[in-house]
């Protein structure tokens, strides 16, 4: 609770009863006295009466004056009993002056900006009290400096333009338990406006996604304003992060599993289809909506990194190129002139949608981080969180509870 400083603010004497104690002071012995408040006595040696003075305004200030290791989640407030406040300022130490509301009729005022670590605050008070005096109060106290700090990552990266299906990624470099704190400090500006939700996907990673794919042409803002958020028990953030990135052409591929096809289309226009191999059998592509992860123009990809032996008739070591990542596990986009007799024909990859060079470069050349490749007629279905599957699952699931 704060702590109640008196304003020392009370009523001046009136000119009546300044005329009342002086006539008091020249009358005769045994008269009647003039009342000090103005009014005329009832005689027989009635005593004057005291002219009434109303009660002192009083300031409350929280966080208290000499406050140490201020939360920096604390909201600053003032308030004044009997009186009005005029002025109210709280300055950090070698910074400009935070903001605050006023309520209404001037008896209480809150700070709206969050506090910083490690910093002292001066906050000044000015009231006036029922006589229309004035005083002003000084206040200062500091805040607490963390032990741990959480950082935050944005993705899409500032400036970029991705596709439709691209959903906001915020990263944190600490796990997060106080998540609605967190939360509350992110925030998805849209134009135009576009509905859309909050996911969290593991303690270290939330998701903001639309209802529907991304319309052509937005333009997004993301915020994390951690500064001054608890994000764990002690451990807090000190810094903010934002990104300001556009949404690109509506480019959605769908890949027939069984037909061999990979049908380009861009704002609903089909624009090339495309003879492809996926997984033989053992190596099925994954069934699902993807979402292409990040282009490099080569690739090496050694299968020793999804515990394939060596040895294994199965292993491959092979330098691609034009290659597109669709999920965590190595399924990619890519060209594979190895295989052009097959593609069209049948699936005899490793798990990749494989195609000819020219035709992977001409793809990696309309392509973009977050177009859309929904993949149809396989047995194996994509596992959640094994790439960015926001959109494979329903709207009204991702924006309800975990």
């Amino acid at each position: 609770m704060g702590e109640w400083l008196r304003a020392g603010l009370f009523r001046r004497t009136t000119a009546t009863g300044v005329l009342a104690a002086t006539a008091l002071a020249g009358s005769l012995a045994g008269c009647t006295a003039q009342a000090a408040a103005g009014g005329t006595g009832s005689g027989h040696g009635t005593a004057g009466a005291t002219a009434s003075r109303p009660p002192a305004a009083e300031i409350s200030v929280d966080p208290a004056p000499d406050s140490a290791a201020v939360r920096l989640d604390k909201q600053v407030s003032v308030r004044v009993s009997g009186g009005r406040l005029t002025a109210v300022s709280l300055t950090p130490e070698g910074r400009a002056q935070l903001a605050g509301d006023m309520a209404s009729d001037a008896s209480s005022w809150q700070a709206t900006g969050r506090l910083r670590a490690g910093t002292r605050y001066t906050l000044v008070v000015t009231a006036t009290g029922p006589d229309g005096g004035t005083a002003t109060t000084t206040s200062v106290f500091s805040t607490l400096t963390p032990k741990k700090r959480i950082r935050a990552t944005v993705l899409p990266g500032d400036g970029w333009t991705v596709g439709v299906g691209m959903p906001v990624i915020v990263h944190f470099d600490r796990a997060v338990t106080k998540r609605e704190a967190v939360q509350d400090a992110l925030s998805v500006t849209t134009t135009p406006a576009v509905e859309g939700a909050w996911r969290w996907q593991s303690g270290t990673e939330v998701q903001w996604r639309p209802k529907d794919y991304w319309p052509s042409g937005t333009k997004v803002r993301v915020a994390a304003r951690l500064s001054g958020v608890e994000a764990a028990k002690g451990v807090w953030g000190t810094t903010s992060t934002s990104s300001d990135f556009a949404i690109g052409s509506a480019m959605i591929s769908t890949v027939d599993v069984s037909r061999h096809t990979l049908t380009v289309r861009r704002n609903g226009t089909v624009i090339r289809t495309i003879p492809v191999t996926t997984g033989k059998s053992g190596f099925e592509t994954r069934n699902g909506i993807k979402v292409i992860i990040s282009r490099e123009t080569s690739r090496r990809m050694d299968a020793a990194t999804t515990g394939t032996d060596p040895k294994d008739p199965n292993y491959y070591n092979v330098v691609v190129r034009y290659a597109m990542r669709l999920t965590w596990s190595g399924e990619f986009l890519h060209a594979a002139p190895w295989s052009v007799a097959a593609q069209g024909h049948a699936n005899v990859s490793h798990g990749c949608t494989g195609m000819s060079t020219a035709n992977a470069l001409w793809l990696f050349q309309h392509s973009k981080v977050g177009d859309v490749v929904i993949y149809r007629n396989s047995s194996r279905p994509l596992e959640w969180g094994n790439g960015y599957t926001a959109w494979d699952m329903p709207f009204s699931t991702w924006s309800s509870a975990d």
